[in-house]
């Protein structure tokens, strides 16, 4: 089996060690492949500048086309990296929480056909696993702007279809892969509310998931032994327990 890492950033930058590097290592301890996604972002200038009022630029769809296209040529390339092209999951934190849902959700969608690049592989991930994910884009209670105005740009007020659309508690189907969801209350960046819009809409779809909220852990910490705290730091083992308990990973 293999995983697609999408580590968090707000959509402007990607998380350098924790959501990422961390992650990977310690899947690979675990004997499971791990690809970092170094997904497109805003970057920093736009996120110290309005320039993109002016420009009307945005980031979507390209984090959803690199996600996609990650999908596609690691299932074209199964063999040469010892992958199950039919386990190939994705799991994300924060924004990144937010891509490998869209990824799931939209798995029908070909985001690539813009690009010219033709889709022989099917574009949607086995598995997903959101971690303290960014769900809504629309919900003003809960929305985390900063995610918003990098995804959408300086314009969102006007593109309310897009936001629409990438507000992930919209667009639950009862098709979708098995995902796993955990977040902590205390979470000081993207309100906890995110997750519990997300298990709603899962749960009244009847798709398959898991939900765990943890009291304690804030956010960020990704596969951290020392960000956070002992009680969220309990997602890897349930992580694990979970994809057994889904025949993704053979018990040992």
């Amino acid at each position: 089996m293999g995983v697609i890492v999408c580590p968090g950033g707000s959509y402007f930058w990607l998380d350098p060690y924790c959501e990422s590097v961390k992650v990977g290592r310690w899947l690979q301890s675990l004997g499971i492949a791990a690809f970092v996604l170094r997904y497109r972002t805003a970057g920093f200038w736009a996120f110290a500048s309005y320039y993109r009022l002016l420009t009307g630029q945005m980031t979507f769809p390209g984090p959803i086309q690199d996600a996609q296209r990650s999908i596609q040529l690691l299932r074209a390339n199964a063999d040469r990296y010892g992958i199950d092209p039919d386990r190939l999951g994705i799991m994300g934190f924060s924004a990144g929480g937010h891509l490998a849902v869209h990824a799931a959700e939209r798995h029908d969608v070909d985001y690539l056909a813009s690009l010219g690049i033709k889709a022989d592989q099917p574009l949607g991930p086995s598995f997903c696993v959101s971690l303290y994910p960014v769900v809504t884009l629309t919900d003003e209670r809960y929305v985390h702007h900063r995610s918003r105005r990098a995804i959408m740009g300086e314009r969102f007020s006007a593109e309310a279809a897009l936001g629409d659309s990438l507000s992930l508690e919209r667009h639950v189907r009862a098709d979708l892969p098995p995902i796993f969801l955990a977040n902590c209350v205390d979470d000081p960046i993207v309100k906890y509310q995110n997750s519990e819009l997300l298990h709603a809409a899962l749960t009244s779809a009847g798709a398959p998931h898991t939900y765990i909220q943890y009291r304690t852990g804030g956010h960020g910490f990704g596969a951290s032994d020392s960000h956070g705290t002992e009680e969220c730091r309990q997602w890897k083992d349930a992580f694990i327990s979970w994809l057994k308990d889904n025949k993704i990973l053979d018990n040992q």
